[in-house]
């Protein structure tokens, strides 16, 4: 019976150096084989960028023949614009929309949106009109 044991052992630890080294093999190969894809991948980038290159090359070695120009068609000047009615004239500003205005410029300058200068301008402009 001890025998039995024994081969029974090293039967297993035979099946699992044999399994262990199955997938090392399996990995080893997969390995191989996407850096084989990989190294044809590149090959192929390089195939074509010197095919780009020599076509540059090409390219720039054939002389550069002057476009001919195509005669402009003529132009023509677009007619006038019609005269412009004159504007109505309008009524003058009451003054109850002179101080509207002018209470809101003040309201402006004390904000700090206007300067001084910027005041006294359309202050002159409202009480001009």
């Amino acid at each position: 019976m001890m025998m039995r044991r024994r081969m029974g052992r090293r039967l297993v630890a035979a099946a699992v150096v044999g399994g262990v080294a199955h997938h090392a093999g399996k990995a080893s190969a997969e390995n191989a084989a996407a850096e084989q894809q990989q190294s044809q991948q590149i090959a192929d980038l390089q195939a074509q960028n010197a095919q780009l290159a020599q076509q540059q090359a090409q390219m720039a070695q054939q002389p550069q023949q002057p476009q001919m120009q195509q005669a402009a068609p003529p132009q023509y000047a677009p007619p006038p614009a019609p005269a412009a009615a004159p504007a109505p004239v309008a009524a003058a500003p009451s003054q109850d929309d002179k101080l509207a205005q002018l209470t809101q410029l003040g309201q402006l300058k004390t904000a700090g949106v206007l300067t001084e200068e910027e005041f006294e301008a359309e202050k002159a402009k409202i009480l001009g009109s």
